[in-house]
């Protein structure tokens, strides 16, 4: 090898070093989930002693970088999802058998925090479609292997309701499906009006006690502005009167707030009759209102990071949380009665 090729060679390689430096090099997606193994679940009930299930699907927990998607070997991630499923799949799992896949999700560093999600469409995201593909998987796996008959609700939150609100597109076109199907509570995401006209087996939730409809809402206070998750032509239903309109529900109506700690599913505070809500039906908006104070330092409803302010998006379950839990027993029962016919 000659002096000009060696002189090329270092060349070349001081300018590699300079214009890709290690935390750029983007690592490869973590390994696919396999859905036959029990540590691909983040619950998995040993016994199905409940008539109903719930196939719950995790928010955002993930804020990494690189790689782009979630690695489900990751065991802070793994107790950090654990967490959740007391501060929100506990509206569940009192009447269903709770039933949650890891999946590899798209990482929070990745996804646009834009109002209206600065006009793009984040389904089309591939690494968002990463992560849609693994609950996909695990669903087709729980229908076929985990529940062959039972009747199950759809359940979820921020990338999580994203993840149902795409199954229900691709998978829900179904008869089989539908007849099965107690209820979607897609919250902390928008379902359109585009979306009911494109896919019209999406059926939206009229009242308290309807079934094989969709749950879903984002709420906000009265001066929020700019929130990702709030598409244009959202809907949404009120979780204190279960009315579509913009028929305001006094505080009273809320059974009770209950604030938890993610990561642990530690509850930290309860508020009777905490808040107040109206839909905006301009907007979809669900509008928190007559917000009664926190005792507990560990709850700011005012400083929440990227969100702006008054987009409560982190409390959706939270704010309604006694209500949310108090209707899925309403739907179920009101689900097994008509399929059974009264004597």
């Amino acid at each position: 090898m000659n002096f000009s090729t060696v002189t090329a060679i270092s060349t070349c390689m001081v300018f590699m070093t300079g214009c890709f430096k290690p935390d750029n090099i983007q690592k490869q997606p973590p390994a696919a989930p396999d859905y036959t193994m029990d540590s691909s679940w983040l619950a998995k009930p040993a016994d199905n002693d409940k008539s109903v299930d719930v196939f719950y699907v995790y928010p955002t927990i993930y804020t990494g970088k690189n790689p782009e998607n979630m690695d489900i070997s990751d065991p802070a991630l793994r107790n950090n999802a654990k967490g959740l499923l007391s501060a929100q799949a506990g509206v569940y799992s009192p009447y269903a058998n709770l039933y949650a896949p890891f999946y590899r999700q798209q990482s929070a560093a990745s996804q646009s925090m834009e109002p209206n999600n600065g006009g793009q469409n984040a389904f089309a995201d591939p690494a968002f479609q990463r992560g849609y593909n693994d609950v996909e998987r695990a669903f087709d796996y729980y229908v076929k292997n985990l529940n062959p008959d039972r009747p199950f609700i759809l359940a979820g939150h921020s990338q999580g309701s994203m993840v149902l609100i795409e199954l229900l597109r691709k998978r829900f076109n179904n008869p089989t499906l539908q007849k099965r199907l107690v209820a979607v509570y897609a919250i902390g995401y928008s379902v359109t009006k585009k979306d009911l006209k494109l896919y019209p087996w999406l059926k939206p939730a009229q009242g308290e006690t309807d079934t094989g409809v969709i749950i879903t809402f984002n709420t906000q206070g009265p001066n929020a502005k700019g929130s990702p998750v709030l598409l244009d032509g959202a809907i949404a239903i009120n979780p204190l009167n279960w009315k579509t309109d913009a028929t305001p529900a006094s505080r009273e109506k809320n059974i009770k707030a209950e604030f938890f700690k993610d990561a642990t599913g530690t509850l930290i505070e309860s508020i009777p009759h905490f808040a107040g809500a109206y839909i905006n039906t301009n907007t979809g908006a669900l509008i928190a209102t007559d917000i009664q104070p926190i005792k507990s330092k560990k709850i700011d409803i005012v400083n929440m990071g990227r969100w702006p302010a008054e987009v409560y998006h982190r409390y959706d379950y939270a704010f309604w949380f006694c209500n949310l839990k108090k209707n899925v027993e309403k739907r179920i029962k009101s689900y097994l009665d008509r399929k059974v016919p009264k004597p």
